[in-house]
Parts: structure tokens; sequence; C-alpha cells
């Protein structure tokens, strides 16, 4: 995280920077490879299925805090005129709140953003079915494996509680500080003290990785 105002990939150069350090950033470079292997076995069941790439600008395989989402929005496909990243630097109001908001709290580094899906499910914004939780979870545990570092997960909305809860906490949870918090989208920071609440969690994640 290193630009200096949310939504920075309206500019199209600023996407093409990310591009070009995602082939040198080595600390990115084992996820990326967990990301394409993830995307070419589903592919052989969901021709057409994309997952983005991780963001080069945050801390990769060093991350001591994991921000889990739901699944990729359509701002993330290049094609649809977004980025190819999951990153706080897309042009949509969830990467901005959480830009804002990981600014206000002092959080620049030491997080890596992904999502309990990892797979974009549609145009829209489409909710992760129970079946795509389960099969994201199986997949978020080769994640976990290559963040050695990691301390705190944040899970961001229901359904990031949800295949958590039923897939991932009694094998894995107790590894991690497991943080509980609303999604940041716009329509979850409009309902009273939501935006207070994440603001909150990730204030706290600050205090634990600082």
């Amino acid at each position: 995280m290193f630009l200096d105002a949310p939504r920075g990939f309206r500019d199209s150069a600023r996407i093409a920077e990310r591009n070009e350090l995602l082939t040198v950033a080595e600390d990115t470079v084992p996820l990326e490879a967990w990301a394409r292997d993830v995307e070419d076995r589903r592919r052989g069941r969901q021709p057409g299925i994309v997952v983005p790439h991780f963001d080069p600008a945050e801390t990769g395989v060093r991350s001591r805090a994991l921000l889990l989402l739901e699944a990729p929005g359509p701002k993330t496909v290049p094609e649809w005129g977004g980025s190819g990243f999951i990153s706080v630097d897309n042009n949509d109001p969830t990467a901005e709140n959480v830009w804002r908001t990981r600014n206000d709290v002092g959080l620049h580094g030491g997080v890596l953003a992904w999502n309990i899906v990892p797979w974009v499910l549609g145009r829209a914004s489409v909710k992760p079915s129970p079946a795509d939780l389960a099969q994201g979870a199986v997949e978020l545990r080769g994640l976990l494996e290559l963040l050695p570092d990691l301390r705190v997960i944040v899970l961001a909305g229901r359904k990031a509680e949800a295949g958590w809860d039923a897939h991932l906490d009694l094998a894995v949870g107790d590894r991690y500080r497991v943080l509980r918090t609303v999604h940041p989208a716009g329509q979850s920071f409009a309902q009273a003290g939501a935006k207070q609440r994440f603001t909150a969690t990730l204030a706290k994640v600050f205090e634990l990785v600082a």
C-alpha cells in the first residue's frame, strides 16, 4: 500500500506499473504461483474462471495480517474494466473504504487482502453459495501455508465468517488471532455503526502486528 490516495487504479498507468512489479516482487511470487495453480485446476471444472492477482505493493509472504473478504468483484477483471488485482487501489467503493480505513489507523504495511472464495463469481457482486465457500476454504488452506509470519485473520462479512466457521475454524483457527467485522462494501458502511466497527477492528490489527 503505497499510493497516496484511494482509487489509484482509475489511472491505467498505475495498473501497468503494478503489473510490471508483479514480475519482480519476490515476496509475491509464491502467492502468484499458488493463485495460478488454483485457477488452472478450477478451469478444468469451470471454464473461464478468473482468480485475480495478489497486489505486489503489499507484503506478500511476509504479511502478518490477512483481511479476508467474500469473493472478488467485477472491478478485479480486466475484460470488464477492472485492474486484475485484489487491491486497496481498485476503483470501487469497497477498496476505497479499506484504503481510507487503513490509512486512518496507520495500517500501511503487513496486510494481505484476499477472499474466502478466490475466484470471480460473476459480472455482478454475486454472493458465494455454501458450495463456493466449501471449495474456497479448501483452497485457502494452501494459501495459509505460504504465510509463515501470519498472526491475525480478519473475517470481513457474514460470508467470510460462515466459510471460516464451517470449514476452517477447528482445523487451523488456533494458529491465529481471528477477528470478526463487517464487510467494507458501501452498503455495509451505510448501516449505523458499521464504519466505526470496521475501523475499530483494523485499529486492533495495527496493535497486534505493529
